[in-house]
């Protein structure tokens, strides 16, 4: 198995605010779709919420301890070792929400983060701080998208 995260985050690394993502970019919609299309995506029970249907061409896997919850065309799993038991083989990306990006963080081994250059006062969900000198960083691209400036950047685990 191959683990990557992908995420876009604003400077103090904010990534969501009232179950929603802050920042909406065409390009980054663009850059997730390119790189998740394929591959199997893992994702918290509110991350799957905030979706309007499980996303298309992609294995769709919730991470939940609600043992009610039914998710649409997505694979409920209860635990991280159900998820690398059922993901032997597969290119997956964790798509969300923190607490899913905290407790895989130590696994992956690269981060695909879209950084933002601007701040979210009202941000209710952050993405993990790292130690960014255990990975190699390469700029993937650089936009400007309504006065906001923000980069994807790779970092690869060394």
């Amino acid at each position: 198995m191959t683990l990557s995260m992908i995420a876009a985050i604003g400077k103090n690394n904010e990534l969501g605010k009232d179950n929603g993502l802050i920042w909406r970019f065409p390009q980054d919609m663009k850059f997730f779709k390119s790189k998740t299309m394929g591959s199997t995506i893992v994702m918290g029970r509110k991350t799957f919420e905030s979706l309007p249907h499980a996303l298309p061409g992609r294995r769709n896997i919730v991470l939940t301890s609600n043992e009610s919850f039914i998710a649409d065309g997505a694979e409920i799993c209860r635990s991280t070792n159900e998820i690398f038991d059922l993901c032997k083989g597969d290119n997956v990306f964790i798509i969300g929400g923190a607490s899913v990006y905290r407790l895989f963080l130590p696994f992956a081994e690269k981060l695909y983060i879209t950084e933002i250059n601007a701040e979210c006062a009202k941000a209710d969900v952050f993405f993990p701080e790292f130690d960014k000198s255990l990975y190699n960083r390469e700029i993937l691209a650089v936009y400007k998208d309504n006065g906001i400036d923000f980069s994807h950047i790779l970092y690869i685990k060394k």
